[in-house]
């Protein structure tokens, strides 16, 4: 008699909903074909771009973070999916219309688009207890969008992947006074972008990724451009943008800095990140709770330790996000199929908390926990390792770094540089014309 396969269900058709689909259709000896909810109507995530922000025309909210100039911040060198390579004649650092079409071909060669529900929404996930008391499974709530109409469904599945991204709730953080302000205030999230601001000064709030690019989009064409941040100065910005500390307060018109200076500007963008929100999960009932990073606790950073067929693909930053999702998959399907045995969920708690005590001794912010940096690279290799999945390319590892490298020597050259893969663990960097700048042997 033939063994019962699993039925999975994907929640979210984004860059880490399509990794798991594309896998768990080449376990077709363990699974079903999975079920991916996306409440859009198209595949993509936050890679798609749309002018609109807000709410869609039908009152549904914005999704993407896109703006129309992006450019990748990472080569596509190690952005892309390990077993699925970008076309080697697109440049190193991509508008995010390449991204989108590099996604769609992704779905289109392995099959996923066929499994994707486009326009259903998820509105709950419960947990279903078997006999005994034991796990049996998971039900799932679903509104489908129709024009003008609305259908709900209840569907039954062994285990879930939640997919959902965490680009699409803006953070807006706690600054005395600012729902005073009397300019223009957004997030970054909905800035699409820069000749609205034409002639207008500016202050940014926030030097990360956001933070950056838009004060170099914004520079050639805003009367004045202010980064507002509480790090070191950011090299290889125009000398027009000024840097200063971090806001104190908004009192109406004018905005006080830390170091005592003022300003009245007449748009105030807030890049300060964005919040983790998973409405359609009834987080203490499974053992979690919202947290100061996101929520926990997890073991690995994506397994619920009370429901080991709960996982949270994509939830840390500061990686390189698509050979990350693809490691997390992987590792989830070992533990599915039983190749990756767990400990129990006392002790999947304990490594949590244990590894949460370990990084706030070490002087990190709470809120900053997921952000895996350098650690993402041992944390790849010890989810290949536990699962049996060959590690990233060495490579990878190095071509991310130099490009930090890079970037934090001069945010406005670094994407200047076209990378190429010799092999697993050796590459160089070439200029456009093709001559090569500098060869970077293994990593022997």
């Amino acid at each position: 008699m033939a063994s019962k396969k699993f039925r999975v269900a994907v929640i979210g058709a984004g860059a880490a909903g399509l990794c798991a689909a594309r896998h768990i259709l080449t376990y077709s000896d363990t699974f079903l074909p999975p079920v991916v909810f996306e409440a859009s109507d198209r595949l993509g995530g936050t890679w798609v771009y749309t002018e609109r922000t807000g709410e869609d025309a039908e009152g549904w909210p914005i999704h993407s973070s896109m703006y129309r100039s992006l450019r990748t911040n990472l080569p596509k060198e190690v952005m892309a999916f390990p077993d699925f390579p970008f076309d080697p004649s697109l440049p190193s650092f991509l508008h995010h219309s390449d991204v989108l079409a590099y996604l769609e071909s992704y779905a289109e060669q392995s099959g996923i688009q066929d499994h994707v529900r486009f326009r259903w929404q998820v509105d709950g996930v419960r947990p279903v207890l078997g006999e005994q008391g034991t796990a049996g499974g998971w039900d799932i709530k679903a509104t489908v969008r129709g024009s003008g109409s609305t259908q709900h469904f209840s569907e039954h599945f062994d285990a879930i992947m939640v997919c959902s991204g965490h680009y699409a709730i803006p953070f807006i953080p706690p600054i005395p006074g600012l729902d005073s302000f009397q300019g223009c205030l957004l997030h970054s999230h909905s800035y699409r972008h820069p000749e609205p601001f034409a002639g207008l000064t500016v202050v940014l709030v926030g030097a990360g990724a956001s933070g950056v690019d838009l004060a170099l989009q914004l520079s050639p064409v805003a009367a004045r451009v202010v980064l507002s941040h509480q790090g070191p100065p950011v090299c290889g910005l125009p000398e027009d943008v000024l840097q200063v500390p971090r806001i104190l307060k908004v009192a109406k018109e004018t905005v006080v800095f830390g170091d005592g200076s003022a300003l009245q500007p007449d748009a105030l963008i807030l890049c300060t990140g964005y919040r983790y929100r998973f409405p359609f999960l009834a987080l203490a009932q499974l053992g979690l709770q919202e947290t100061d990073y996101g929520v926990g606790p997890l073991y690995r950073h994506l397994l619920a330790p009370r429901h080991p067929s709960l996982f949270f693909i994509g939830l840390c930053q500061q990686i390189c996000p698509f050979p990350h999702f693809h490691c997390q998959v992987l590792f989830a399907l070992a533990v599915l199929r039983g190749r990756c045995l767990l400990p129990s969920a006392a002790e999947m708690e304990a490594d949590a908390q244990g590894q949460l005590d370990r990084y706030l001794r070490e002087g990190g912010l709470a809120q900053h926990f997921l952000r895996l940096k350098a650690q993402q690279w041992s944390y790849a290799e010890e989810l290949a390792q536990l699962a049996g999945f060959p590690p990233l390319p060495p490579a990878v590892r190095e071509i991310y770094e130099a490009t930090r490298a890079r970037r934090l020597r001069n945010v406005g050259t670094y994407r200047d540089l076209t990378y190429r893969l010799l092999g697993p663990d050796a590459w160089e960097e070439v200029r456009d014309s093709g001559r090569d700048l500098e060869g970077n042997g293994s990593a022997e």
